[in-house]
């Protein structure tokens, strides 16, 4: 059975000009950033690389057409031998793509009918505490017409050096540092529970849950301006939990997140928090033992409070770090929670293998169900 997957280099600076320096970014660069992030930390360095800006093609998680749209454009700015991905998630998934030699059309990309061929270096930074992506091989992208997202994995998409700043947190705005490190959360219990957890997964991923929920105490106690002294911490937390799923794998909350966060363009950790608190649930109602058991007794240690108080003093806690929202909020309805059902049953399935417990299209749909009011 397979331990843990560890590919990329992983470095850290504590400076942005420490990490272009080191990394001398340069002629023969692509940087896929944001401009609100470019110009404040490169903008004064007169770097001689090639930077596309994300949000010129669409605004929120990437999709097929604003990376066909930065295809286009990529082509017409000639050949690059290393592409420098600096962001949050919608950017780390989209450089992982364009390091790869074959990319159009996209969809063809995720259908397989493209080899997965990587010709370029490719360096991730992250600019948020919750991805995770910089370690692992999978990016996920929106489909519009088929109105869900879909994850492509290989290994040809492991960055070769990974890199982490804390200085890039201190700008973060509070929603997006919420959102974020509550995703970074789900990926490390997640990871804890599936049946592809190992020792080695566990250690990244019960460091990551302590970490977390450590720093959200002391913000629930002290205020959200308490997180600032602890950004570093929540960006290592967020580097751990992507080292345990990387292998271990997410579950069925990233699967059942993916039609909401499709049809009603939510933010990832959003979309993961609406279902969430559904989730863990209902593997309550079928299985109270096993590692189920063992985090709750982990997570009450952290909390200080019992076994079975563990998991409703989380959620209490989370609600006080992002409200969160019902289906009903969204806009949601019966028939199309039927649809995300289906879509869920026949198009995650690399997701719902790694269940605490198996899920049918009963189950899912009761979850769906249960979480359209509360």
């Amino acid at each position: 059975m397979l331990q843990l997957v560890f590919r990329p280099e992983l470095h850290q600076f504590d400076t942005v000009s420490q990490f272009a320096e080191e990394f001398a970014i340069g002629e023969g660069d692509l940087v896929i950033t944001n401009e609100y992030i470019y110009q404040p930390y490169f903008g004064a360095m007169d770097l001689k690389c090639d930077v596309l800006y994300q949000e010129r093609y669409g605004k929120g998680e990437p999709n097929d057409e604003m990376v066909e749209a930065m295809i286009a454009d990529m082509k017409k700015l000639g050949a690059h031998r290393r592409v420098i991905g600096i962001g949050g998630g919608t950017v780390l998934d989209i450089s992982k793509l364009f390091a790869l030699k074959y990319l159009h059309p996209i969809e063809d990309l995720y259908d397989r009918k493209l080899p997965v061929e990587k010709d370029k270096e490719l360096v991730l930074v992250p600019t948020t505490c919750g991805t995770g992506s910089e370690v692992t091989n999978i990016a996920i992208l929106a489909f519009l017409k088929r109105n869900t997202k879909f994850g492509l994995a290989d290994d040809a998409m492991y960055a070769d050096k990974a890199v982490l700043i804390p200085e890039f947190l201190e700008n973060l705005p509070y929603p997006v540092f919420a959102t974020s490190s509550i995703d970074a959360l789900v990926h490390a219990v997640e990871s804890s529970l599936s049946p592809k957890a190992t020792p080695y997964t566990k250690l990244f991923g019960y460091k990551a849950i302590e970490m977390i929920l450590n720093g959200y105490v002391r913000m629930v106690a002290e205020g959200k301006e308490a997180r600032i002294p602890l950004l570093n911490d929540f960006l290592i937390a967020s580097n751990f939990a992507g080292l345990a799923f990387g292998t271990a794998g997410c579950a069925a909350v990233h699967a059942m997140s993916y039609p909401l966060g499709g049809t009603f363009h939510v933010a990832h950790g959003e979309s993961n928090y609406a279902i969430f608190k559904g989730v863990i649930k209902n593997y309550l109602e079928i299985k109270t033992d096993g590692a189920i058991a063992e985090l709750a007794g982990f997570i009450g240690s952290v909390l200080g409070c019992s076994e079975s108080e563990a998991f409703d003093k989380m959620f209490g806690i989370l609600d006080q770090i992002l409200t969160r929202k019902t289906l009903k909020e969204y806009g949601a309805d019966d028939e199309m929670m039927k649809v995300w059902t289906n879509e869920v049953m026949t198009g995650q399935q690399r997701l719902m293998r790694n269940n605490f417990v198996p899920l049918d299209a009963d189950r899912v749909l009761k979850i769906y169900r249960e979480l359209y009011e509360n």
